[in-house]
């Protein structure tokens, strides 16, 4: 299966729904104020959020669509064509590339997005390239998360820094970057507890491992990516927010793209925030972590090519 075609498939459920909600919005040949207003509600319903629902609905008032041509065509183009504008500055199609110097990548997000599972795909894709690839088992508050963490290393043949559960998170990481640093390791990827911004102690451990991989290497870590779950609709914004005040991210990824009906919600996080978007989530399987197209994600998004 191609990448057009995954992303398709993991898309399915969000375009069909978006899709057909659209398509029962415009029924006459001819887009009226009042069919307009009713496209831009339906863009903040699925999740596009308030200033790209406004753009596309004016982008579409100004083409003045030929009543002769498709209209729901018409209207598809434009939004692929919005949403391609909007995030193809926003690809970082070279994050995975070998680097020559290590690179230490934070992982961050809440419970439940995916992270573990999130970092052992980006994994298996950094080793395709010819990384030399360490995780490291931060999360030490949960027995579970450092054992799924040792199984993917297991699993794509990387090597693990890890300590006993309750051990200290930051002195997990400092050995980690010591040791990459040290055997010539391309990427460290630090695997972090949940947090949630009322956690005063999660968010406390969270900076301090941030800060003693600087005791290592001054521009450590080199990026903090945070994985978001994209069933989680509008609280996505919320978690960028509050992550951001800590830590500043750096890159993005969603996951889950393929359980909800409201991916719209990228387009939402794309106009506010403007974060580079490293790859997406569309399912379980190892190699369902895809690297982030704008091209691919519009089609897939409209279910157009």
């Amino acid at each position: 299966m191609g990448i057009f075609e995954k992303f398709k498939f993991g898309f399915k459920k969000s375009a069909l729904t978006f899709t057909s909600g659209l398509r029962n919005i415009i029924v006459k040949k001819e887009i009226n104020d009042k069919t307009l207003n009713k496209i831009e509600d339906y863009l903040i319903q699925s999740d596009v959020g308030l200033q790209a629902s406004s753009e596309i609905k004016d982008i579409i008032s100004q083409e003045k669509i030929d009543p002769k041509k498709d209209v729901m065509n018409e209207v598809n183009i434009i939004l692929k064509n919005y949403i391609i504008s909007l995030m193809q500055p926003l690809e970082n199609k070279n994050f995975f590339q070998n680097k020559i110097k290590l690179n230490t990548f934070l992982i961050s997000g809440v419970n439940g997005v995916g992270k573990t599972t999130t970092i052992g795909k980006m994994g298996k894709i950094l080793k395709s390239n010819g990384s030399k690839v360490m995780f490291s088992a931060c999360d030490t508050f949960r027995a579970a998360a450092i054992e799924q963490l040792e199984s993917w290393a297991t699993k794509i043949d990387v090597q693990i820094v890890k300590s006993a559960q309750g051990s200290d998170p930051a002195s997990v990481a400092y050995k980690a970057v010591e040791q990459a640093t040290q055997n010539n390791f391309n990427h460290v990827l630090i695997d972090t507890a949940g947090r949630l911004q009322n956690k005063k102690n999660l968010m406390d451990e969270y900076k301090k491992i941030a800060s003693v991989t600087k005791k290592i290497d001054p521009e450590a870590p080199h990026e903090v990516i945070l994985i978001l779950d994209a069933t989680s609709g509008q609280n996505v914004i919320k978690q960028v927010e509050e992550f951001n005040k800590i830590i500043p991210i750096s890159s993005l990824i969603m996951t889950k793209l393929d359980g909800t009906a409201k991916g719209g919600i990228l387009i939402a996080l794309a106009k506010k925030y403007k974060l580079p978007i490293v790859a997406l989530g569309l399912g379980e399987k190892e190699d369902d972590l895809q690297i982030f197209s704008a091209q691919k994600f519009a089609e897939a998004f409209i279910q157009i090519n």
